[in-house]
């Protein structure tokens, strides 16, 4: 069902496509982390590809 409260979308989309992944253990973590909330890790952390349309 799609959402029609414009606030509400807003957040969904930003929960949605603004986070960091470790790239040692796959934790998906805040968009604001400095470390990982699984393995600690600091240097490990990327943020998200967020581009649009199909995967190659």
């Amino acid at each position: 069902m799609p959402i029609a409260d414009a606030a509400k979308k807003q957040l969904a989309m930003e929960r949605r496509l603004f986070f960091k992944i470790c790239m040692n253990c796959g934790a998906k973590n805040p968009y604001s982390a400095k470390r990982c909330r699984k393995c600690g890790r600091s240097d490990t952390l990327r943020l998200k590809n967020r581009q649009t349309g199909p995967k190659k």
